[in-house]
């Protein structure tokens, strides 16, 4: 049974409901701190929290707003020029709070759908958190390896090259996360870790010049991130062009099959 009531927690209550879990604020406890999981379930969490109290200010801006209609809705219309004059200021800001709100439930599906894509199969989560340790252990100079494992780096770096592509922090809740400006599903799936890796690595150029909350920094490609790219796809193709099949050869005919009866058979050249 979801224990948050969907009018006083609706973020809160979406979180149980999509995830089934009963304790939100622990959501990320499960998982090794500085993880893509970690990382993803503490966004929830955040994302959760925020639109929870932006839920909050529209309910007191609604409840406001009632409160000075409600003389007009009687007929006391005498006296009324102050409330009209709070009400017209009102009614712009709880617009404003709607919008906010929606935001916030936008980001919280979000980061709850970007959390369920990670989570693994149950029958491998152990496997893999013993593996990521392993690998922990080996690495004498860092520990995020697993960021640029796989085609994580070579999916970062396309997603930069398209551009629009922007890193973000939460300026209440610190997580970190990633938008595109020519929409949601625009952009491969990159973790916001793989692009602070191949930042640290000079891979990538973030402009600090912009703010973190808004509109973020745009992500760019230098130089060695051009190169790095042009030869993840150059091993890419390569490794495609090998793994191709092999066409078949020219399939001898019956009239030329020799004369004992035997079946034709398919002679491949090389």
């Amino acid at each position: 049974m979801n224990p948050y009531d969907p009018d006083t927690h609706p973020g809160l209550h979406l979180v149980t409901e999509a995830l089934g879990v009963l304790e939100v604020s622990t959501l990320n406890t499960a998982h090794h701190h500085g993880s893509p999981l970690h990382q993803a379930a503490t966004r929830v969490i955040g994302a959760a929290a925020e639109l929870d109290g932006q839920h909050g200010q529209v309910t007191d801006a609604a409840k406001n707003a009632l409160r000075l209609l409600e003389p007009v809705g009687e007929g006391k219309l005498s006296g009324a020029r102050v409330s009209y004059a709070i009400l017209r200021s009102s009614i712009p800001k709880l617009g404003e709070l709607l919008t906010r709100q929606d935001r916030a439930h936008d980001q919280l599906v979000e980061a709850v759908s970007a959390y369920q894509r990670l989570l693994p199969e149950p029958s491998t989560e152990r496997s893999t958190v013993k593996s990521h340790a392993a690998n922990r252990e080996q690495d004498s100079g860092r520990d995020d390896d697993w960021a640029i494992a796989g085609d994580h780096q070579l999916r970062a770096l396309e997603a930069v090259e398209a551009g629009s592509l922007r890193f973000h922090q939460s300026p209440v809740y610190g997580y970190v996360y990633l938008s595109d400006s020519r929409g949601p599903h625009s952009t491969p799936k990159v973790w916001p870790e793989t692009v602070q890796r191949l930042v640290a690595d000079g891979l990538l150029h973030q402009d600090t010049s912009e703010s973190l909350y808004r509109p973020g920094q745009l992500l760019s490609l230098t130089p060695q991130g051009e190169a790095a790219l042009r030869e993840a796809r150059t091993a890419r193709a390569a490794l495609s062009r090998s793994n191709a099949p092999t066409p078949p050869g020219p399939v001898t005919g019956p009239a030329t099959a020799p004369a004992t009866g035997a079946s034709p058979t398919a002679s491949r050249s090389r």
